[in-house]
């Protein structure tokens, strides 16, 4: 999937909330239905910050249904990264924000076995597994087994280390499909550590059970982050 990092070809939001009211309807529409892409298939969660300073915001998870409405089938509350949103294409590692535009979920994991239910490709950490974010490395923004001789611990993470934030996740495939050094690695959907993220975003732990038990790889579900006005900040980084 060829990711679209726009945010206001991306969402296209209208309405500081996750609904907006379709002109001269007098009806709510929801969020999907004014979105210019939502990736094709007939899931979709949106992540919802209200301006790009935010570090908080609301996820949402919506079912296409065979008459092309959408339709929510749950919402959390979410976090965002420290400094808040900027648009993917402008995003620097490092810089503890959480990349704007639309992607698709390559496969889940978790330190915990797979929810009742999950039907989505998922990997079980242990203590081989680690997220290389070396920028020198063969492997940048990938999971592997045993960390590479190219790949430095100190530039990667050590999934099992985070056993709450990374109990359940799923992975958004920002800058995956062809990774650009610097721009950033190990951007996911997990569950709430302490406070706003390095990155990604998060959500409560039961909503993120409630997602995986969700999502259906044979629905092609993407992920859409944004803002409420559909404007992400210009990197300062």
């Amino acid at each position: 999937m060829r990711p679209r990092h726009a945010l206001g070809t991306a969402l296209l939001l209208l309405a500081a909330g996750t609904l907006a009211p379709a002109p001269g309807s007098g009806r709510d529409v929801p969020l999907p239905a004014l979105m210019a892409d939502t990736g094709g298939g007939s899931q979709l969660i949106t992540a919802q910050a209200e301006h790009p300073g935010s570090t908080t915001g609301k996820v949402t998870w919506w079912d296409r249904r065979p008459d092309g409405r959408w339709e929510a089938a749950g919402s959390a509350d979410a976090r965002f990264g420290a400094n808040g949103l900027v648009e993917g294409d402008s995003r620097k590692q490092g810089t503890s924000t959480t990349p704007t535009g639309l992607y698709d979920l390559p496969y889940a994991f978790g330190v915990l076995s797979a929810p009742v239910s999950t039907d989505y490709a998922y990997r079980r950490v242990d203590e081989r597994s680690w997220w290389c974010q070396d920028n020198g490395s063969r492997a940048y923004n990938r999971w592997v087994d045993g960390l590479p001789e190219d790949c430095r611990a100190g530039e990667s993470e050590h999934l099992i280390s985070y056993r709450t934030q990374y109990a359940h996740a799923l992975v958004i495939g920002f800058n995956y499909e062809r990774p650009v050094r610097g721009r950033g690695a190990g951007i996911f959907l997990h569950v709430n550590g302490r406070g706003a993220t390095s990155g990604c975003v998060s959500v409560p732990a039961a909503a993120m059970r409630s997602l995986l038990a969700w999502a259906d790889r044979r629905r092609d579900p993407h992920i859409a982050i944004g803002t409420a006005s559909g404007r992400t900040a210009v990197s300062r980084y």
